[in-house]
């Protein structure tokens, strides 16, 4: 994280007028400086998502994807949302972030019921052993990048090092807010992994970043239950394909274990 001498924003958005938003620096990504890093925007449309999903009864966010069509500028932002199908135990959601006027980025999440099922402990993903440190016994890390004035991403997490080397190939690292997605208003789980699921990509970069460009141009996050607390782990890896392409594939967990997988479509190329 860059030292910089001027106030942090206290939040990731500032709400506007209906359904908008206004961006704060703390959004901002790695690749360039007037553009965001996707893992606020798709935290806001989970946001938006789970208070849909909510007023049908549907509790749990089983997927959640982000179909990422252009960068997300750092500025105003709009969101509708649309319930496109509500059944009794399920029902999917779409949603378009659009950035003056033009559609930057269309999200797709699919909600289920919660059950009270009789499962044997043993079968329960959160009773396999945690394969990785805990955020307390992991060092911290340091994202490498700088972006512009100082102030970005690396401000809104707090990252810690569970497994690997940072940026060096496949890598295991706890993620936590230090300020909200919005002012006055604690994110959900789901938002906060949300946030960090993003970042799998850059995490395992096999690449060098000075060098190469892998952006991702989707993220697919699946949810095999509720998370809990504050705290995220991606235990990442990439793998690139023979013509500029690759995917980044992250297992998902809590404190309490496992919570779920993301995937992410890398499009590779030189700089320069």
């Amino acid at each position: 994280m860059t030292t910089i001498d001027q106030p942090l924003p206290a939040s990731a958005y500032l709400p506007g007028p209906g359904n908008t938003w206004r961006s704060t620096p703390l959004t901002r990504g790695p690749w360039d400086p007037n553009h965001q890093h996707a893992g606020p925007p798709v935290a806001l449309a989970c946001r938006a998502f789970e208070h849909a999903a909510r007023e049908h009864g549907l509790a749990h966010i089983a997927r959640l994807t982000a179909n990422l069509f252009r960068p997300v500028p750092i500025g105003e932002l709009a969101l509708e949302v649309a319930a496109d199908y509500v059944g009794r135990n399920a029902a999917h959601f779409s949603a378009r972030l659009l950035s003056g006027g033009k559609e930057v980025a269309r999200f797709t999440a699919l909600a289920q019921r919660e059950n009270e099922v009789a499962v044997r402990d043993a079968l329960l993903a959160r009773r396999r052993p945690m394969p990785l440190r805990t955020p307390a016994d992991s060092p911290a890390a340091v994202f490498p990048f700088h972006t512009g004035d100082g102030i970005g991403y690396a401000n809104l997490v707090e990252t810690r090092l569970a497994h690997g080397q940072f940026f060096k190939g496949p890598s295991a690292v706890w993620f936590r807010l230090r300020h909200p997605l919005l002012e006055g208003e604690a994110p959900s789980p789901y938002q906060r992994v949300a946030v960090a699921a993003d970042s799998g990509n850059g995490i395992s970069a096999v690449l060098d970043f000075s060098r190469f460009v892998f952006i991702n141009l989707d993220l697919t996050i699946n949810f095999l239950r509720r998370p809990e607390g504050e705290w995220v782990c991606l235990d990442a890896q990439s793998h690139l394909g023979e013509h500029g392409t690759g995917l980044a594939e992250s297992a998902l967990f809590d404190a309490a274990g496992l919570v779920g997988r993301a995937t992410q479509s890398l499009a590779v190329r030189s700089r320069g």
